[in-house]
């Protein structure tokens, strides 16, 4: 047996590299049964952030479906998702950044839809009107851009309004019979995980919806993914029990399938991640949250749900049922991401494709560590522990890691326990890394989700923190070395940690808000009211705004940070990072500013995603005090 070394945490010398965190960008993502094929889509950082259709077949190597230089992506709610679907080998797909809509069979593909200044996503097919439907996204008359449901013919790309009149719309959806259609609506300030309203139409031989009736939903209740079941009811998810739990609708009446403590919904950030779906033999398939770990069961009415047990993995998404059977997105920390078939007949699933291999074995990777702590109010609140990993080294005796805490963006999102090799990169070089699902996180409730409402600033900051301490009180960190990093709300929790706490030695800021006034004023459709509830009404009480920015208490930041911003940002724009950047200049705060052309709210590009690692590992070697056993361009703090 080799003898381990012994070095300082945050020198040791890992195998994992900031060009295998590159290569592992090209995960799949997304995928969809039709017939004995499974099509998926794969993100290629490498071709400046292209995504690409996939497909696999039994007996048939995984290949490309659509064509090269085509990106498919859509920037509906500037978050996207849902831009693409498929039904008996035809695909219709947007294309980003112009976001014309696309029709593809084999290798012919037509453009149906060329208007600039319109968005498209969310697609169905709606096959006895060969059309299809989609959430469409107007930016072509003002300031604020009109969403609609519209319908696209598939042979001539003739385009007509179906339902407008709300801020919001996602999941419009066909009857198998094709005789009325469903769709969910909400209305600002509410955002997707706080109300929305199933509606159901006939629709005439036209293919308009008639009147439409309310199935379920409103202000306090968030429902999800609507499905057709053969039969003709609606099979849904609601969190009316205070759980994200699925619900039959049949006869007007909404009952639920297997009521349980656990939850089956995710936040709506993006379209198509769905997590309930409904197969030809009326069997509900469904993804299940409970106690960290996703659980793919098949509900029955009246039944005790039936766990597909053979599958190993703690994090599931975007669920798809057709005749080959039952297709999923597999995360775990301890292999790469899969794409999952479950075969029609059987309880076993396999996998059809994988992400990129780490490169490395299992024994260089840390694996998270659930922990309930302590917070303010006599709360628990929730979080991931990722201890230092490495097989090769040790610390010296007496010496305790340095810890990042990484506060995930949303803010109503939650921790991922996907294999993160972005993460594993700190864990590997002797950091330990705490992933926090603060207050307001989703997985635990609405009552856990809702304990952010008015306290956006307050709740996530107090968790973070807490949960740094601790772990320092523990011996599982280093009291005098915390850092703190997140991005877009994660980024503002972290500016929030440095201008209102004294506890970190420095954070990092990927596309943080700095400013909550400029974010109410500034940002997009989706988002310009969700401080409403998550801090105050704007503007009436602007006061709060300003108390909780740190833009306005930059006087009390004293340790360094490290700004990541992307010039094309329309969520966050650059000017709250070059406005924070003047003013850390301004006062002698040591800082790093790194401006990427051509990035957005997320760095997609390769050079971005290299430049920032490389920034960042450089920004703690120098702030906390080891010396980096990397080759890397170092960044520079101004003082």
């Amino acid at each position: 047996m080799t003898e381990r070394r012994r070095s300082p945490y945050g020198s040791w010398p890992s195998p994992i590299t900031v060009d295998m965190l590159i290569a592992g960008g090209r995960q799949p993502s997304d995928p969809r049964v039709d017939g004995a094929a499974v099509y998926f889509l794969e993100s290629r950082p490498d071709e400046a952030g292209r995504v690409v259709v996939r497909r696999w077949a039994p007996g048939e190597d995984v290949a490309d479906v659509t064509p090269p230089g085509l990106n498919v992506r859509t920037r509906v709610h500037e978050y996207g998702g849902g831009a693409w679907a498929v039904r008996d080998g035809v695909l219709v797909f947007s294309t980003f950044p112009d976001g014309h809509v696309h029709v593809q069979q084999g290798d012919q593909v037509q453009t149906l839809v060329q208007v600039d200044g319109l968005r498209f996503a969310d697609f169905s097919f709606d096959p006895t009107r060969n059309r299809v439907l989609a959430v469409c996204e107007d930016h072509t008359g003002g300031d604020e851009p009109v969403n609609s449901v519209v319908s696209i013919d598939l042979d001539t790309g003739f385009m007509r309004t179906l339902c407008r009149g709300h801020d919001f719309f996602s999941d419009p959806k066909v009857s198998l019979d094709g005789s009325r259609m469903c769709w969910l609506t909400w209305d600002r300030p509410l955002m997707p995980w706080d109300g929305t309203s199933l509606w159901m139409a006939d629709l005439d031989t036209a293919g308009s919806p008639g009147e439409p009736v309310l199935v379920a939903g409103g202000p306090d209740e968030s429902v999800q993914t609507p499905c057709w079941a053969p039969d003709g009811s609606l099979v849904l998810i609601s969190d009316r029990s205070g759980w994200w739990n699925v619900y039959r609708h049949r006869d007007g009446q909404t009952r639920a399938l297997a009521p349980m403590a656990a939850e089956y919904g995710r936040p709506q950030w993006v379209f198509g991640d769905a997590r309930v779906a409904v197969g030809a033999d009326g069997a509900v398939w469904a993804i299940a949250t409970s106690h960290g770990h996703d659980a793919l069961l098949r509900l029955r009415d009246g039944g005790e749900p039936q766990p597909v047990t053979a599958i190993d993995a703690m994090e599931l998404s975007y669920l798809s049922v057709g005749a080959g059977g039952v297709a999923l997105l597999a995360n775990d920390p301890r292999r790469p991401n899969a794409v999952l078939l479950v075969e029609e007949g059987r309880d076993d699933a396999h996998a059809v494709y994988f992400g990129p291999e780490p490169g490395v074995g299992a024994e260089w990777l840390s694996i998270p560590e659930p922990v309930s702590f302590p917070t303010t109010g006599d709360r628990t609140a929730h979080a991931y522990y990722y201890p230092p990993t490495n097989p090769e080294v040790d610390a010296p005796p007496g010496e305790l890691p340095p810890l990042i805490v990484v506060s995930h963006g949303g803010p109503t999102s939650s921790a991922s326990l996907r294999m993160q090799l972005g993460l594993q990169f700190w864990t590997s070089r002797g950091f330990a890394v705490v992933d926090v699902d603060y207050r307001g996180s989703t997985g635990y409730g609405r009552e856990y989700r809702n304990q952010l409402r008015g306290t956006w600033g307050i709740a996530d900051l107090d968790d973070c923190t807490n949960v740094a301490l601790w772990l320092a009180e523990q011996g599982r960190a280093d009291r005098t070395r915390l850092a703190i990093r997140g991005g877009s709300a994660g980024g503002y929790t972290t500016l929030c940690a440095l201008a209102f706490r004294d506890a970190f030695a420095c954070g990092t800021s990927y596309f943080g808000v700095g400013d909550l006034e400029a974010l109410a004023r500034d940002t997009h459709k989706f988002e310009s009211r969700y401080l409403d509830l998550l801090v105050a009404p704007y503007p009436a009480e602007v006061e709060i705004y300003r108390e909780r920015s740190p833009q306005y208490h930059l006087d009390a930041i004293t340790c360094p940070v490290l700004l990541l911003q992307g010039e094309d940002d329309q969520v966050v724009p650059h000017a709250q990072a070059d406005d924070l950047a003047r003013v850390l200049r301004e006062r002698g705060i040591p800082y790093a500013y790194l401006l990427f052309p051509g990035e957005g709210h997320g760095f997609r590009a390769e050079a971005a995603q290299r430049r920032s690692v490389e920034a960042e590992l450089s920004f703690y070697a120098q702030v906390l005090g080891f010396e980096p056993a990397d080759a890397i361009e170092p960044v520079e703090l101004v003082r």
